[in-house]
């Protein structure tokens, strides 16, 4: 979609390519790795595509490409109830139980401490607690 729009702009195929990585967020480094040329061909296309797109920066490249770039495939797409149902999971897994459980009481295997009292239940007389100090 994004490709097609660049290309009746005036780009050419790998101009438009490179534009489409570079929106997605892709670095010099990573685009020429992608498309098996040199960063320096890389930036010899940018050039041309701020040229022709009249833009002067990166930015404003990604900025003009945006509202062309389709984020979700239509066969990714999930029903807008299934979206809400997933996002009510998600809170809910991230949500603090309410209630007058203590964090203790819903941990296994948590020693309780007296401040009076040492680990083990004897009394040392210090405020030391479990620390021993």
């Amino acid at each position: 979609m994004l490709r097609d729009v660049l290309i009746q702009k005036g780009l050419s195929n790998r101009e438009a390519e490179v534009a489409e990585l570079v929106t997605k967020g892709l670095s010099n480094k990573e685009v020429a790795n992608q498309l098996f040329v040199t960063e320096k061909t890389v930036k010899f296309h940018l050039t041309n595509i701020y040229k022709k797109m009249n833009v002067k920066s990166r930015a404003q490249l990604i900025v003009w490409c945006m509202p062309h770039l389709g984020f979700i495939e239509k066969e990714d797409r999930q029903p807008a109830a299934s979206i809400h149902e997933a996002q009510a999971q998600q809170e809910s897994a991230n949500t603090i139980p309410a209630g007058n459980s203590t964090v203790a009481q819903s941990i296994p295997n948590v020693i309780r401490i007296n401040k009076d009292m040492g680990p083990t239940g004897s009394s040392n007389g210090s405020d030391a607690g479990a620390f021993g100090l």
